[in-house]
């Protein structure tokens, strides 16, 4: 005699693909950008930024930093170029220009910061303004 089984279509990996795919239908027109992502450190001196952009010549990366607010930009440029001749059949990487800006709860010194890009990390030292005593007024 053959057995009977209990099939429950929420623990099939299948089903939830399908309904995974049916509420966030992917876009073939072009990729979206996957932002910046940053991972932020401090020290008694300032702050340690680490942030991948991968893909990315230095010299198309900007950073602003304005009074204890940093902005971070970069142009990321397609490394496929159709060729006469060719035609690209796939392109899933973004193209276009991607920031972030977050603010630390110390003003930064920019005079006292620095920054490096290497294998795609980018790694700036930020280094904190000294906090400015307090003057006691006297009375008259």
């Amino acid at each position: 005699m053959a057995s009977l089984q209990i099939y429950d279509p929420f623990t099939d990996t299948a089903v939830e693909t399908l309904f995974r795919q049916f509420l966030r239908p992917e876009r073939n027109d072009r990729a979206a950008p996957q932002g910046i992502r940053v991972d932020v450190a401090e020290n008694d001196k300032g702050y340690v930024v680490y942030a991948e952009i991968p893909g990315v010549k230095k010299d198309e990366i900007h950073v602003a930093i304005e009074g204890n607010q940093v902005t971070i930009a970069a142009e990321v440029k397609s490394a496929v170029a159709a060729a006469e001749g060719t035609r690209v059949l796939r392109a899933e990487r973004y193209s276009g220009n991607v920031y972030r800006s977050f603010t630390l709860p110390v003003e930064l010194d920019e005079t006292a910061s620095e920054a490096k890009y290497e294998n795609g990390v980018l790694e700036l030292r930020l280094g904190k303004k000294p906090a400015v005593a307090g003057r006691k007024l006297t009375i008259q």
